[in-house]
């Protein structure tokens, strides 16, 4: 029982500690002066409020001028001069255009935006989600079920077990689906446990197909499932699949209609709205963690919890999900982005329940992908996954294809080098690359011209920052808003999930002092592997060389700047200095 009361209290205290670390910093932030707060991307000022639609709750804003790092999804006060105002706006960013951007109101009254037109500034929010932590930390400790089941489970004193009746059942009721091997073998015992199982699922192994099959074997037995996760997308993606896989089933989210611009099921905004409470049968239901914890689903149960991206979700917010069920089943990937704060440091001080439970025996790995071909596959196999991730038949030959006329860019990306390295050789730039976003751009319209979908290309950055400048230049160089704006430009932490044929990661910084100071961020691991295994066919690395120079002022970084030189030698290297093009010495135009 000691240890059991121990873990709640250090749980207790991170919880605490988290949340005061956040509130100081956004103080912080917010204490500077607004002309600082500007120049760094961290406020928008002099914005004009231009409509508010009472609907919706959305309102509508332009701005002259904006380097800012925020976007969609974010949570940010609107104000005219003081955040903490008691007539300030808290709003969600739903939509950047640079100087057009809508927002989403979350509290405030609406009638001071018609009463002041022009001078309101945008500056980062915060949300405290603490009190949610704490009471579902208390509940999971005066609750039976918490204290006999739930908390034995993570401290390793309770065992789950294999039903092998419902072992191999599974196996004959998935054997007419496709289904590879260890899918099939993940689900089995999934499917069997009586409490607990996990599966990690590396890049493009289909777990989200898993996942939807899975489901179905549960719903089949009229089990009540809850699919939850960190992320909207996350749980829309698992939602998505189910109805593909058998559109019969009962499935909808519950949560706020804001949050369903890719979702395919119906979206209630509580439980009582969705009228499952009237179903004597199987039904699945798609919720955050939170939402277990307010009125949408107060009080409602469930036989089984699915958590995707597991290895996102830290203790506090897996036991908020786990008080709603009986039987848990995470999917993750610890090789893949762990939990991270807006504010805190970049390396974790919570691990994930994902990393907390794995190598107790209870697990399984898929080991194919759908996604990268063999080339793609063969590094992040052998750093990753000890060589245990092969291509599919299906997907380990194909190639990026081109069409149209030639391009001065083609040696760049010939279908025959899927990782390329292009070295800028520029020096001293942090977090912003006007070179390397040059040179994104320029290979987006060969790409273009070649007659790839907008919709196929996809970029990794480091920073918000170059994030914004990419994105800017996208804008400027091709103008029609319906071919820049499929173009995903983006965080590694916002590209989780995601996959396009040909992805062009910009490092960004070249200056050695910063990429030391930067190591465990820019090439922690788990970033490069997400960053690196998001295209199907091609992988274009743009920086420069001088990045590696910064392990000199570091000894303790040699491993890190090791991992990041290790990709490199494992790439076809083509040197482009100041973003020049060059072939066989001779100047291209």
């Amino acid at each position: 029982m000691s240890s059991l009361i121990n873990l709640l209290n250090r749980l207790r205290t991170w919880v605490q500690l988290e949340a005061e670390a956040q509130s100081s910093a956004l103080q912080q932030q917010w204490s500077r002066p607004i002309a600082e707060r500007v120049a760094k991307g961290w406020a928008i000022e002099g914005l004009r409020s231009e409509q508010f639609d009472p609907k919706s709750q959305t309102l509508k804003m332009h701005c002259d001028h904006n380097e800012s790092r925020f976007r969609e999804g974010d949570l940010m006060v609107l104000h005219r001069g003081n955040p903490k105002d008691a007539n300030a706006l808290h709003v969600e960013l739903l939509y950047d255009g640079e100087i057009e951007l809508e927002l989403g109101l979350i509290r405030g009254n609406p009638l001071f935006l018609s009463r002041n037109v022009d001078g309101w500034i945008l500056d980062q929010d915060w949300f405290d989600s603490s009190p949610f932590y704490l009471n579902a930390l208390d509940t999971v400790a005066d609750s039976l079920y918490g204290r006999t089941v739930i908390l034995p489970l993570l401290q390793g004193s309770l065992k789950p077990q294999i039903d092998y009746a419902r072992y191999e059942r599974a196996g004959q009721e998935l054997s007419q689906f496709g289904l590879n091997e260890s899918q099939l073998e993940a689900i089995a015992q999934a499917y069997a446990t009586d409490l607990l199982h996990l599966i990690q699922g590396p890049p493009g192994s289909g777990k989200t197909l898993m996942l939807a099959h899975l489901t179905q074997l549960f719903v089949n037995d009229g089990k009540r499932v809850l699919i939850t996760a960190l992320t909207h997308r996350a749980i829309h993606n698992a939602l998505n699949k189910i109805a593909q896989v058998n559109p019969d089933i009962a499935v909808c989210k519950i949560g706020h209609q804001r949050h369903i611009e890719d979702l395919k099921t119906p979206c209630y905004e509580s439980f009582e709205e969705s009228g499952f409470n009237e179903y004597n049968h199987g039904y699945v239901i798609g919720a955050t963690p939170f939402s277990v914890q307010s009125q949408r689903l107060a009080n409602v149960e469930f036989d089984v919890v699915l958590f995707d991206e597991a290895s996102q979700v830290t203790l506090p917010l897996a036991i908020m999900g786990m008080l709603a069920g009986r039987k848990y089943i995470f999917i993750g990937d610890t090789n893949q982005l762990p939990p991270v704060s807006i504010f805190s440091a970049p390396q974790p001080t919570q691990p994930s329940i994902f990393a907390y439970l794995e190598g107790r025996g209870n697990q399984t790995m898929l080991e194919t992908t759908y996604r990268l071909n063999d080339v793609l596959t063969e590094w992040p196999s052998k750093t990753f996954y000890q060589g245990r991730l092969k291509s599919s038949p299906e997907t380990a030959g194909k190639r990026l294809r081109l069409s149209g006329q030639p391009n001065p860019w083609d040696f760049v990306l010939d279908p025959q080098k899927p990782i390329v390295f292009v070295d800028l050789c520029h020096h001293n730039t942090t977090t912003r690359s006007h070179c390397e976003a040059d040179t994104v751009v320029e290979l987006i319209l060969a790409l273009l011209q070649h007659n790839l979908s907008p919709e196929e290309i996809g970029v990794v950055v480091p920073y918000r920052a170059q994030s914004r400048l990419i994105r800017s230049l996208l804008r400027k160089t091709i103008g029609n808003e319906a071919i820049w704006q499929p173009i995903i430009v983006d965080t590694v932490e916002r590209m989780q999930g995601q996959e396009r044929e040909v992805i062009l990661v910009s490092f960004t910084t070249s200056a050695p002092p910063f990429a030391a100071q930067m190591a465990n961020f820019l090439m922690q691991r788990e970033r490069i592997n997400v960053s690196i295994t998001r295209p199907r066919t091609k992988l274009i690395l743009i920086g420069s060389h001088h990045l590696l120079d910064g392990k000199r002022y570091d000894a303790n970084q040699a491993e890190t700047f090791a991992l990041l030189s290790d990709l490199l030698d494992h790439s076809t290297k083509i040197v482009l200095p100041n973003g020049q093009l060059k072939r066989h010495g001779s100047h291209l135009t």
